[in-house]
């Protein structure tokens, strides 16, 4: 096999021939021997026809013939073992094969022999290259010494030359070369001198003295009448910006720049005047146009590479620059007349002034351009205003083209060579646009303003400015149709206008002094407030106009100052009646949903202006603040309406039939109605994005497809715009926070989605986590792969929707489970990993231990809503569960000695034990820890299996030997519910701990419950609802009237009479929860939805107080997922019990009732206060669900905060109460 013919020989010499050919561009373009070696070696990485090369098939063939027996005989060998017992996985076998393969003697000898072949191939191509090169040698030198007249300008430096030359340039060649450029010597001489100075190494050149002498030479030589001369010059400079270093390309940049600045200036040089064009065509216009190009690459390139520099080379570059930029000539007082400047010249190699962002990225450069603007070439600004005001004042006469023909981007597809003036005002005008839009960015670029305009009056400031850019977007010509967004450059004057306001809007402080400003507002409303008229917006205001308005409104209102300026104007306690911007945009909306506008109607662009203005309209009502602006104009009924609309239409689209001619119209219709009604679907749930809104959502019977739409995004992991004001995991957790929208998550398939995807995550693990390091124990109780699953469980499970998911149901608790049975519902979680009562609950878990403490840290955040709590004791004996398998977890040491075993899941349970059997606020209950310590008792608390509690558990302040704990979950009075049972089971408890009751106070807090249950029963509508909730009595239990029994010492009659008299007061609606249980004092729609007071009144201003008061707490839980509403429903349906001590309970309950209910808002405002802290540190740990729900609120006192909860009253009592007193007119 070692032998080889030539014929073998042969071939692979022509492989490889054509291997190289194929990447000659990138081995070419390496800068060195080893970057190539480099390009080759990674060649199957980066070129896409790697495996269609004839050389790389040759030796996959070969390879295959070779060790293709051997590598299946060595597959079947691996197979054959892991079939007799042998675990390996696919990356284990591959491992295998290779090393058994690699040490084989097939292996060995078929290397050997592709060695020696390719040393003899490689061999034998670099001879036959050395004797090429030598007979090219001798050409070369037959063609020096017969100094033939044609001359070549395509030729490059050939390798030798280079090489030889490198030994051979010095000074004295220098100086010759210097004078055979001069214009005096023969054509034939000059060339050979410029080619011998192209063909040397710009090393040599650079370091020969006559330098700066041989730059001026050449600038002077461009002038030469001789293209090909000219052109030559033209390469070596850009030869030298790409090779050599900054001082040396500086200079042949300053020169070219003074060259090109004298050629603008002198009166030789025929400069083609604005009317006359410019032909491209022309060789003059072809050589400045090649002049101007070279240098703006350079211009592009600098800024890369220069701040490695001393600064005085980057200020001479600037300073050259701008002074070109600002030649002017003596010009004729007709326009048309006027001879093209410099600017107009780089407008057309560079449109976008792509040169100018450059430069003024980096606090490095733009420092100096900035005071060489400010100091020597302000005129650069002044004549670059002076251009965006002609083009409006043009456009504003109708002078441009109705279809924007001086437009790059609407004239033909055709490729043009001739620009008319009215093309060079356009080009230059977007030049002037891009500009002063990346000028206006910086603080220092803005204090250029105000700047006086020649032939205008007064000056020109920023705001005047702005008002212009926003103008010309509904004033100029704009094309026949929105372009798509596949149109990388568009050049119409509104697209480009708004791309500038776009990036101003970006930056808070430019945006602040430019955009968010009554007089650039008005502007933008203009066209807006005419078209409600019933007048044209503007002379050629289009729909595409009035979609960039709309873009640039919603990108106002995504930021805080933006929004308050369009919601309350420039002067919030303005008495002004005109109405704000955010009025008059949801007041078109409207128009444009109820089609209440003609001017556009049966426009195709009409769906995309209302989805535009939607858009901001959606901005303002997903904040608190903004939703009360807007509530009046009942968008979420119009916007539904729609929906349904379109809902229609989609479902009349006929079925395209194969081959037939409507097949595309009907499938883009389809696609555009499609997409029409996602949109509208996803404007209807951001108004889950505010308590308040939710209500609304829920009114309009739109919210399954709501929550179907979200779960469609979850299930594709779409990600959400980053000027969208709210996540989808915000409003998931909103819509969880209502019994509806538990039942619509469960019906879209989300629940199931989340469930499946946390058993895939804790009981099969993922394959795709490597293990570099590892973990020192005790382990994370919650791996990191479920956490994320972990705390989407909690903003799920509040207790509306657990009652709806799980009341009146059994566990499946079956004989035998399947390892492959996955959970897909909340009684399967309960099921599989909290209530482990059975053998083959256990044996169904891959990670026992891990899994059930999973669910015993579920079990215990969720329990932390009493209500929740006492609904899983009712169903469940969740309680008894936890003390048999803390029987079971015994260890009998001897006869008489028992000893608890102390596990990780022995120690979880206990402390849930002690968690959901004890009541009390941070000083009246003691929680055992879930860590064991450094120490010979690891774990010094001690466990039980039966009641009572150890006393160490209990508070010494309170401490009550009496108590008893419950012991069975059946009372004898059956007219309450199960749930009301268990909680005065747990009040009378929690009252004997404080001494507060005694002996017989069961039953007259149930003689209490039973009357207030009569007394609300008169004030209650009949309701047909699918919702358990609404079927009945209150769901949970009456946590105000429990306190009120403590408060009264266990006096039924007196507790009785004061709720009696209580319930008359606006404050028994939000603090006595059960009082408008479907209550006929509500609209039937906002008893319909479910949706208590305390949810759409209450938490609405709690986070819309929370957002103007403490941002850095609101936004903690905007980026938690979490929503402060279902945190503050969960404190005050339960009036704070496990969360403050029984005395701030009680300043609680009276602050609200002396002060007024407006107080239980500031309540909650002020404990997020105290909190801050502790609610920023665990937004960092990403925990902050768990720690505000299992975490009392240790030191604080309502009493503490009482001037800071009269300075809330003094700033929002006034809207506050209105609106809690109109909760009963929420409907209109």
């Amino acid at each position: 096999m070692a032998h080889f013919s030539s014929e073998d020989q042969a071939m692979l010499q022509a492989m490889l021939r054509r291997l190289f050919q194929s990447v000659k561009e990138k081995i070419t373009g390496a800068p060195s021997l080893e970057c190539a070696e480099e390009i080759l070696l990674h060649l199957e990485e980066t070129d896409e026809n790697f495996h269609n090369y004839e050389f790389v098939k040759y030796l996959r063939q070969h390879i295959g013939n070779t060790l293709g027996s051997m590598i299946e005989e060595e597959m079947e060998k691996c197979t054959s073992d892991r079939n007799q017992g042998e675990e390996c996985g696919y990356d284990t076998v591959v491992q295998q094969v290779t090393k058994r393969t690699q040490e084989s003697k097939e292996y060995k000898e078929m290397m050997h022999y592709l060695k020696n072949i390719m040393i003899a191939v490689v061999e034998s191509m670099i001879n036959k290259f050395e004797e090429d090169e030598t007979r090219n040698q001798e050409r070369q030198k037959k063609i020096q010494k017969e100094k033939s007249h044609s001359y070549r300008t395509d030729n490059c430096s050939d390798s030798d030359s280079s090489l030889n030359q490198s030994y051979k340039f010095c000074q004295g060649k220098l100086q010759l070369i210097l004078d055979q450029l001069d214009p005096g010597q023969p054509k034939e001489v000059r060339y050979e001198a410029l080619q011998t100075l192209c063909s040397a190494p710009p090393s040599d050149v650079l370091n020969c003295e006559n330098w700066t002498t041989l730059c001026e030479k050449l600038t002077v030589s461009l002038s030469d009448p001789d293209p090909v001369f000219s052109d030559r010059i033209l390469k070596f400079c850009a030869q030298t910006f790409l090779l050599s270093p900054l001082h040396m390309t500086k200079e042949i940049y300053t020169s070219l720049a003074k060259y090109l600045e004298s050629y603008f200036l002198s009166r030789e040089n025929h400069i083609p005047t604005l009317s006359a064009g410019v032909d491209i065509t022309n060789p003059n216009m072809t050589r400045l146009l090649k002049k101007v190009r070279l240098l703006n690459e350079y211009q592009k390139e600098a800024p890369s590479f220069w701040i490695r520099h001393p600064e005085k080379y980057m200020e001479e570059i600037v300073e050259s620059t701008l002074s070109l930029l600002t030649v002017k000539h003596n010009q004729s007082h007709v326009v048309s007349q006027k001879i093209l400047d410099p600017i107009y010249f780089f407008a057309l190699v560079d449109t976008k002034a792509v040169w100018f962002k450059k430069w003024m990225h980096a606090h490095y450069s733009r420092t100096t351009v900035l005071r060489l603007l400010e100091t020597k070439y302000k005129s650069l600004v002044t004549t670059a205003i002076q251009q965006c005001v002609q083009y409006f004042e043009m456009c504003k006469t109708r002078k441009a083209d109705e279809t924007l023909g001086h437009s790059k981007h609407c004239r033909n597809k055709q490729k043009t060579f001739y620009y008319l003036g009215q093309e060079l005002q356009y080009i230059y005008f977007i030049h002037s646009l891009c500009l002063l839009g990346r000028l206006l960015i910086y603080k220092q670029g803005r204090k250029l303003f105000p700047i006086k305009l020649k032939n205008k009056k007064g000056l020109v400031s920023l705001i005047d400015l702005l008002v212009l850019f926003t103008q010309l977007i509904y004033y100029s010509p704009s094309c026949p149709k929105m372009t798509s967004a596949a149109h990388s450059e568009n050049y119409s004057p509104a697209s480009m206008v708004t791309e500038v306001l776009w990036i101003l809007s970006d930056q808070k402080e430019c945006a602040v002094e430019c955009l968010y400003n009554n007089i650039v507002i008005e502007t933008l409303l203009q066209p807006i407030h005419n078209l409600m008229k019933g007048n044209e917006a503007s002379p050629n205001c289009s729909e595409t106009a009035l979609i960039h308005i709309a873009g640039i409104l919603a990108r106002i209102a995504s930021v805080e100052e933006g929004l308050i300026l369009l919601l309350y104007g420039a002067n919030m306690n303005s008495s002004e009646e005109s109405p704000t911007g955010a009025h008059i945009i949801a007041q078109f909306s409207k128009k444009l949903l109820d089609e209440d506008i003609s001017i556009f109607s049966g426009s195709e662009m009409l769906p995309v202006v209302k989805g535009a203005f939607i858009s901001v309209c959606r901005h303002i009502y997903s904040t608190c603040e903004g939703l009360q602006v807007l509530i009046t104009y009942n968008l979420h009924e119009s916007i539904a309406k729609a929906w349904k609309k379109t809902s229609l239409l989609s479902e009349r689209i006929p079925t395209p039939v194969e081959g037939s001619d409507s097949v595309s119209s009907v499938s883009q219709e389809s696609q555009n109605i499609m997409a029409w009604e996602d949109n509208l679907l996803d404007d209807l749930l951001h108004f889950a994005a505010t308590p308040k809104g939710l209500l609304l959502l829920q009114r309009t019977g739109a919210i399954n497809e709501c929550v179907t739409f979200i779960f469609n995004r979850y299930a594709k992991k779409l990600q959400v715009s980053r000027h969208k004001k709210f996540g989808y995991g915000v409003l998931v957790t909103r819509v969880a926070s209502t019994a509806a929208g538990g039942i619509a998550l469960k019906k879209s398939g989300f629940i199931n989605e989340l469930i499946t995807e946390l058993w895939s995550n804790l009981e099969y693990g993922r394959d795709d986590v490597r293990v570099t390091h590892p973990r020192t124990t005790p382990v994370d109780p919650i791996d990191r792969s479920c956490q994320k699953s972990f705390l989407a469980l909690v903003n799920l499970l509040s207790y509306p929707a657990i009652y709806e998911l799980v009341r009146n149901q059994d566990l499946p608790n079956k004989t035998e489970y399947s390892l492959r049975e996955v959970p897909t519902c909340v009684i399967d979680i309960i099921d599989r990993l909290i209530i482990l009562n059975s053998e083959a609950k256990i044996r169904s878990l891959f990670n026992y231990e891990q899994s059930h403490i999973f669910g015993l840290r579920l079990l215990s955040v969720i329990c932390c809503d009493l209500d929740t709590l006492l609904l899983l004791e009712a169903q469940y004996q969740v309680s008894e569960m936890l003390l048999n398998a803390q029987e079971e977890n015994i260890l009998e040491i001897s006869e008489s000695h028992r000893d608890f075993i102390i596990d990780g899941l022995s120690v979880e349970r206990n402390h849930v034990l002690v968690r959901i059997n004890l009541v009390g606020g941070p000083l009246e209950r003691i929680l055992p820890p879930r860590l064991l310590e450094k120490s010979d008792n690891p774990y010094p608390w001690p466990m039980f299996s039966s009641y009572p509690l150890p006393n160490c558990y209990l508070s010494d302040i309170t401490r009550n030997a009496g108590i008893k704990q419950a012991t069975d979950a059946n009372v004898k009075n059956e007219s309450l519910s199960s749930v009301q049972q268990l909680g005065i089971k747990m009040t009378v408890r929690y009252g004997k701990f404080l001494s507060l009751l005694k002996d017989g106070a069961e039953n007259d807090l149930t003689w209490v419950l039973k009357h207030c249950e009569r007394f609300l029963k008169q004030q209650q509508t009949s309701i047909k609802s699918s919702l358990l909730c609404l079927q009945g009595n209150y769901a949970g239990h009456d946590w105000f009237v429990s306190s009120l029994f403590m408060i009264m010492l266990g006096d039924k009659e007196k507790t009785f009479q004061f709720l009696h008299q209580f319930s008359r007061l606006l404050t028994s609606a939000f603090l006595w929860l059960p009082r408008l249980h479907i209550s006929s004092y509500l609209p039937n729609d906002t008893v319909e939805s479910g949706i208590h007071p305390v949810y759409f009144c209450s938490t609405h201003y709690i986070e819309m107080l929370l957002k103007a008061e403490l941002p850095l707490v609101f936004s903690a839980f905007h980026m938690s997922g979490f929503a402060p509403s279902q945190i503050c429903l969960q404190w005050i349906t339960q009036c704070f019990w496990n969360y403050l001590d029984w005395i701030e309970i009680c300043h609680y309950i009276a602050t609200c009732v002396f002060l007024g209910p407006d107080y239980q808002v500031y309540i909650c405002i002020a404990v997020f206060k105290h909190l801050q802290q502790d609610i920023l540190q665990h937004t960092q740990t990403q925990d902050l669900q768990v720690f505000l729900k299992e975490e009392a609120l240790h030191g604080f006192r309502v009493s503490d905060y009482f001037e800071y909860m009269e300075i809330l009253e003094q700033n929002y009592r006034t809207v506050l109460l209105r609106d809690m007193r109109n909760i009963r007119l929420q409907s209109t």
